[in-house]
């Protein structure tokens, strides 16, 4: 367990977990049951765009049951998709890579009849910012309950190749200075900390946030691990083992502390922009449409409790120290920043497991919207109290992947 004082914050550990865990995250794991968080659409056949995926565990062999097309309205899915349903000739890790990391595209006839109502509901709202993939034919609608981020079995160099490539050619940092991929490279870590002693806060702000959500991505493994598997019955729990390799101080070499404590200062980050984001929800036009209205409406006062709650956070992140120095640099250093993160959320495509791939693509999104959030201030700050918000605007893909990412942290 991790404690203390948080680098580049006035905050420390324990307020945080005092502050989550006994006022925010009872509400926002309320919040998050209700039907319009829980349902996220996503392209999860989307091709690499960065190396042929001919991973034998990769996305053409990682069947995802769907729904049966006789049962899906043309309005949620415009295109069938179709997907192998034998794969006989796999290898046995990869059968339960596949077998694990399934997601369950399963809806029933009543969700999938409030998904199209919610839709039409969007469509002729004043939003005009749309989430990647809502109206790609391959697109899916996916329950986020039915499909717990877990531990799917998905491994070894292919795994591997995913996080090199964020760490080693997306987070600002020297080729010299290499991240400690295993336990045993001390060496390694000490460049890091180097390095993070010379660099402008934006650069380790954002080397940070990369490593909290790998944080974040590896205590839901371990804490949801496939500790039995038989014919009767699957049992998921922690595995401490599982958690110590990547946690422990003395296993990581010091390492798995700071690691940990990204994981606080993303919680930061994302907490912060809740607490900017509450004039857009706070408009009287704004609805948690399901078209259940009372039930719409209580939600609605659940979702601005939770954002006076973020608001009412004594310690907040001070976003005005990001790019705050020559205009000219600064601008230069913020779009440097925007692109970064918009190839890791790219690199989200080469996942070569269902599961892991939709988990990843929800909290790069969720993550990508705070950001926005805390970019946006002015845009914010000119929202009218009625009427639409023009400046400023959310999708509804962006506001359930905003929710759900903060809920993992």
């Amino acid at each position: 367990q991790v404690t203390g004082h948080l680098d580049d914050c006035t905050c420390d550990v324990e307020t945080i977990d005092a502050f989550n865990n006994y006022k925010l995250f009872p509400r926002l794991n309320e919040l998050l049951e209700n039907d319009y968080f829980r349902y996220y659409k996503v392209n999860l056949k989307k091709p690499c765009p960065f190396w042929d995926d001919n991973s034998h565990c990769g996305v053409r062999d990682c069947a995802v049951k769907p729904c049966p097309s006789d049962e899906v309205p043309d309005g949620i899915r415009s295109g069938s998709y179709k997907y192998l349903e034998e794969a006989s000739n796999l290898a046995e890790e990869c059968e339960e890579a596949k077998r694990l990391g399934a997601v369950d595209g399963s809806l029933s006839k009543e969700t999938q009849q409030a998904v199209l109502q919610w839709t039409r509901h969007d469509d002729s709202s004043d939003s005009f910012c749309e989430a990647d993939d809502i109206y790609s034919p391959d697109a899916e609608y996916v329950d986020l309950l039915l499909n717990p981020e877990r531990y799917t079995g998905y491994k070894g160099p292919d795994a591997w190749k995913i996080w090199n490539s964020i760490y080693e050619e997306n987070c600002f940092k020297p080729q010299n200075v290499k991240r400690p991929l295993t336990s045993g490279r001390g060496e390694s870590f000490i460049y890091l900390t180097k390095w993070f002693s010379s660099v402008c806060v934006e650069k380790r702000a954002f080397y940070k946030l990369i490593s909290g959500l790998h944080a974040s991505i590896n205590i839901h493994l371990s804490a949801r691990y496939l500790l039995q598997d038989t014919w009767s019955e699957k049992k998921w729990g922690p595995n401490v083992t599982e958690f110590q390799q990547r946690f422990d101080e003395v296993i990581t070499r010091g390492e798995g502390p700071r690691r940990l404590k990204n994981l606080y200062f993303l919680y930061l980050i994302e907490l912060r922009a809740l607490s900017k984001v509450l004039p857009f929800f706070e408009r009287p036009g704004f609805q948690l449409y399901t078209g259940n209205k009372s039930h719409d409406a209580e939600m609605k006062n659940l979702l601005l409790e939770i954002l006076h709650l973020a608001k009412s956070f004594p310690l907040h992140f001070d976003e005005n120290s990001f790019f705050a120095g020559n205009k000219k640099e600064a601008a230069k250093l913020k779009e440097e920043f925007r692109l970064h993160f918009k190839n890791i959320s790219k690199i989200m495509d080469c996942v070569g497991c269902f599961k892991c791939r939709l988990w990843g693509k929800l909290q790069t999104q969720g993550l990508g919207t705070a950001l926005k959030i805390l970019f946006s201030e002015n845009l914010i700050e000119k929202i009218p109290e009625s009427g639409p918000s023009y400046g400023f605007q959310l999708t509804r893909q962006e506001i359930v992947a905003l929710f759900n990412a903060f809920g993992r942290l």
